[in-house]
């Protein structure tokens, strides 16, 4: 009974969200209490007693598993922050550091060949035996901002100290792309096989199978800035020049997972992460190129945004109509920060998209008294997989990327004024 409700009510959210003007401006007060529902949500939900991510919650189940927890566990730090600088709450603050210090108890001391890194594992499909380069790098610019907000350098210093390792054993300047995987158990950098791809054997696989342009979280430039490494900042604008010469015309990278160029679909995040960090790479250098690439990629999401301001899991660029079995919140946020961000440098044409992403992430959420606790608050993130039996889960990280979509909102709007 208690699975049947959650699924009624998971329809029922989804009908009414369709059926309401998503073009509609929010209010100030229901922005703030989307931050504080959110927020709270992450602190007494979505981190356990460690700190750390829970993830996945199955929805025929009612059990929590994990999913690259370490990138998860980031996700949610750099969101307590953003609303932490909006709203003040120490215990957002307190459930920040809580959690970095879990995300830093990863690093590796006594490893002969991964001293300094991190054993931050993807597990699920991948295994809990594979360091994944975009596990760290993606988590990182929380973590980075924990040193920021506490003044505390124990956080930054350990992403810096990652990053070294990754940028000596990770990156190939030459080819302008970082290798994705590094084996746990031998500190060996996976540079003919990546398990992403385990129908292709070793000697099948090319470059592009086991590396990308990886910029992801902007961790060498976050790195050079904390530390004045100026390789660092050689490291991260070689691989933004490297995003540009792959770019496809619809502004996505066709070319690496989990974009799928056989069936034109891509990533509802993974182009986006890219996005993010050539804008970072403008105001670094005050390079228009960067922007305008970065604009290429966010009017193929805008394309995606439906008419409610809905956004799915898996986007084609051929035409052919959204999955829509995997409402996807993550995205909604995400691809609203980047147009936020846009906007602010002048491309005014995304502002409605802006609009219909706070109506959508104010609305879309599990209400705070819905009979399973585990979903109150939480925003709408539905994946569906299959497992040997149907795989629903509600993803943690649509709440997470909420929470920063709201804050950067709040600002955006001059709210505070």
């Amino acid at each position: 009974m208690k699975q049947i409700k959650i699924l009624t009510s998971l329809i029922l959210v989804a009908l009414i969200s369709a059926s309401i003007p998503a073009f509609s401006q929010v209010k100030k007060e229901e922005i703030v209490t989307a931050i504080d529902q959110t927020a709270n949500c992450i602190v007494n939900v979505i981190l356990d007693e460690q700190g750390k991510s829970r993830c996945d919650y199955n929805l025929t189940e009612g059990k929590w598993y994990p999913y690259e927890v370490p990138w998860h566990t980031g996700q949610a730090i750099n969101a307590l922050l953003a609303g932490y600088k909006i709203r003040g709450n120490e215990s957002w603050l307190n459930a920040a550091k809580k959690a970095g210090n879990y995300w830093v108890g990863l690093q590796i001391k006594d490893h002969p060949k991964l001293k300094g890194m991190l054993g931050a594992t993807h597990g699920d499909f991948i295994g809990d035996d594979v360091i994944v380069f975009a596990t760290i790098s993606d988590g990182t610019p929380g973590i980075y901002e924990l040193s920021r907000v506490t003044k505390d350098k124990k956080y930054a210093k350990t992403a810096t100290e990652a990053a070294e390792w990754m940028m000596k054993n990770m990156y190939n300047a030459e080819k302008g792309v970082c290798y994705d995987n590094v084996d746990l158990k031998t500190g060996a950098v996976q540079k003919e096989f990546s398990p992403f791809w385990k129908d292709k054997k070793v000697g099948e696989q090319t470059l592009f199978d086991v590396s990308r342009p990886n910029t992801e979280g902007s961790l060498f430039k976050d790195a050079y800035e904390f530390s004045g490494n100026t390789a660092f900042k050689d490291a991260f604008i070689n691989l933004c020049n490297s995003l540009l010469k792959l770019q496809d015309e619809n502004g996505i990278w066709s070319d690496f997972m989990p974009n799928f160029k056989d069936v034109h679909s891509f990533h509802p995040r993974f182009n986006l992460w890219y996005a993010e960090s050539l804008i970072e790479a403008f105001k670094l250098t005050k390079d228009r190129k960067y922007l305008e690439a970065a604009a290429r990629t966010a009017r193929t999401h805008a394309k995606a945004q439906q008419k409610d301001g809905t956004m799915y899991y898996d986007n084609y660029t051929n035409g052919k109509a959204p999955d829509k079995g995997s409402v996807t919140g993550s995205e909604v946020a995400l691809s609203g920060i980047v147009w936020m961000e846009l906007s602010k440098l002048g491309y005014k044409e995304f502002d409605a998209n802006i609009e219909k992403s706070a109506y959508w992430l104010v609305h879309n959420r599990f209400a705070e008294d819905h009979p399973d606790k585990n979903l109150r608050g939480q925003v709408i993130e539905t994946r569906i997989r299959s497992k040997g039996k149907v795989w629903l889960v509600n993803r943690d990280i649509g709440t997470s990327f909420a929470l920063r979509f709201l804050s950067d909102y709040y600002k955006f709007k001059s709210f505070q004024n």
